[in-house]
C-alpha cells in the first residue's frame, strides 16, 4: 500500500512540475497563452509584464485612413517579438484581442512558429478552414485560437488571381512560408 502512495504522489509531482514548466515557458503558445501574455491580461498590465522589455505604441486617429491602437514588443537588445492589438480599440482596460508573432522563438507544444511551413500544420494540427482572399490563402486553426496567412505567390498559378475559388489544404504546397502567424482571442 505506502509503494502505491509513494508511485502516485511521484507520479502526481512529475505532473504538476511538467505542467508548472510549460506555464513559465515565456516563448510557449497555446489557446489562452503566448509566452507571458495569458487571455486575461489587460493592455494597462503590460508595462509591468514586459518591464524588462520595450513596449512601442502606435496609436492614429480617426482623420487617418486606419485608426489603429498597435502595441510593438522587443526585447532589450532591439529585436522585435510581438505586435499585439486590443479587443477594443483606444481602451486601456481591454484585454489582447490579436497577437502577431513575429519572433520564431514562440512556439506551440507541436513546435509550430512563425518560420514553420505548412507541412508542419498538416502534421500537427486540424484545419478548421482556409478562407482565400485577394493576396492570401488564410488558414485557421481554432484549437490553438491562431490563423496562418500564406502569401498567394506561395500556392499554384491557377490559385493567385481568383478570389471565388475554394482552397484545399492539398493544393497548398508542403513548403509554403507563413506570411503572418496570428493569435486571436475574443
Amino acid at each position: 500500500m505506502k509503494k502505491h502512495l509513494l508511485a502516485i504522489f511521484t507520479l502526481t509531482a512529475i505532473i504538476l512540475t511538467s505542467c508548472q514548466k510549460d506555464e513559465d515557458n515565456p516563448f510557449l503558445i497555446t489557446a489562452s497563452q503566448v509566452g507571458k501574455l495569458k487571455k486575461d491580461i489587460k493592455l494597462n498590465q503590460l508595462d509591468s509584464l514586459y518591464n524588462e522589455d520595450s513596449l512601442v505604441k502606435e496609436t492614429s486617429g480617426p482623420m487617418q485612413l486606419r485608426a489603429t491602437d498597435e502595441i510593438k514588443v522587443f526585447e532589450k537588445g532591439g529585436e522585435a517579438l510581438l505586435i499585439l492589438e486590443p479587443a477594443q480599440e483606444f481602451d486601456s482596460t481591454s484585454t489582447i484581442g490579436y497577437i502577431r508573432v513575429l519572433d520564431p522563438r514562440f512556439k506551440t507544444k507541436a513546435g509550430l512558429n512563425s518560420e514553420s511551413t505548412f507541412k508542419d500544420i498538416v502534421e500537427n494540427y486540424k484545419i478548421s478552414r482556409i478562407e482565400n482572399t485577394i493576396s492570401s490563402a488564410v488558414v485557421f486553426l481554432d484549437e490553438i485560437n491562431a490563423y496562418i496567412t500564406i502569401d498567394k505567390k506561395e500556392l499554384p498559378s491557377s490559385l493567385r488571381y481568383d478570389t471565388d475559388t475554394k482552397i484545399r489544404s492539398s493544393q497548398i504546397p508542403d513548403g509554403a512560408k507563413f506570411k503572418y502567424f496570428m493569435i486571436y482571442w475574443d
